[in-house]
């Protein structure tokens, strides 16, 4: 019998209570599927059959100690989904770049990095308004805050982005008014998209924000458009999740989650299903 590690956080070592419901549906399948915290150092990974990051909701609060595991994983051959490959490359959020070179439109981003600020000139050329700065690596919305661009000081924004890699982009009513848009694939293959609307007041979507969710259905145009940016990636991928908003009549992507995005389980048991059904198809390779 396979025994599958889901990774989780020692926040939630039973796992969220979304994923919880996927190892019942293992067992249906001959599968063993065990909550595992991704750093444990009492694991013995060479136990698991494969890894799956699900709730790892901790790793970019201790990215350094993430980045020598997946490096442990690596050497030790772990099958890991996704990829180690993939998470890494996916773990820094400056890979929007390259997908923006290859010609997939992006939300306007800035890249500030440690090592090369972005200049308070080269901001005030946007004429932004409002913008929104982000760590390339954060989830959930992690340190990210607003400013009035008139509120800035040379000095203050200086102060702001010194010593860390960031994102700064302007702040887009489009998210706040129509929502942002999520389209889950396994293996490839449509599973379901949700919107995500911030409450009142608010930009950030996170249900702990007080955003709200709900199912809806892509038009084939949008499909197509996740299709083409997961293809970018040219490796097998359990599981993406693609978001974005629409500006006018274009998707721009915000970003392409490879790590451990929340999959929406909870809206239909079906959800669970595919998924279940999509790693078997991986084991099986």
């Amino acid at each position: 019998m396979p025994v599958i590690g889901l990774l989780t956080c020692q926040r939630l070592p039973q796992l969220h209570e979304a994923d919880q419901a996927l190892i019942p549906l293992f067992a249906s399948k001959g599968i063993t599927a065990k909550p595992v915290i991704w750093n444990d150092e009492d694991v013995r990974w060479e136990d698991y059959d494969c890894l799956i990051i699900r709730n790892t909701w901790d790793y970019y609060t201790q990215s350094d100690t993430f980045i020598a595991w997946l490096k442990r994983m690596g050497e030790k051959n772990v099958k890991l989904f996704n990829p180690v490959r993939i998470v890494q490359q996916n773990l820094h959020k400056f890979y929007l770049r390259t997908f923006e070179e290859n010609g997939v439109r992006i939300i306007p981003t800035l890249f500030s990095s440690a090592a090369s600020p972005i200049s308070f000139e080269a901001l005030q050329v946007k004429q932004w308004g409002k913008i929104v700065i982000k760590p390339a690596i954060s989830a959930g919305s992690y340190l990210t805050t607003t400013f009035e661009l008139s509120e800035l000081t040379k000095q203050s924004f200086e102060e702001i982005v010194a010593g860390n890699d960031w994102l700064i982009q302007p702040y887009l009513p489009e998210i706040t008014e129509q929502g942002e848009l999520s389209m889950i694939f396994f293996n490839g293959i449509f599973s379901h998209a949700i919107v995500k609307k911030p409450k009142e007041g608010d930009f950030r979507v996170q249900r702990q924000y007080g955003g709200k969710y709900q199912l809806f259905q892509p038009s084939n145009e949008l499909l197509d458009v996740g299709k083409r940016i997961i293809a970018q990636v040219n490796q097998s991928l359990l599981y993406a999740r693609v978001d974005g908003v629409m500006i006018g009549n274009d998707f721009y992507l915000m970003e392409l989650e490879l790590i451990e995005p929340d999959l929406y389980f909870e809206f239909d048991d079906a959800i669970r299903e595919r998924f279940v059904k999509a790693v078997m198809e991986q084991l099986s390779q």
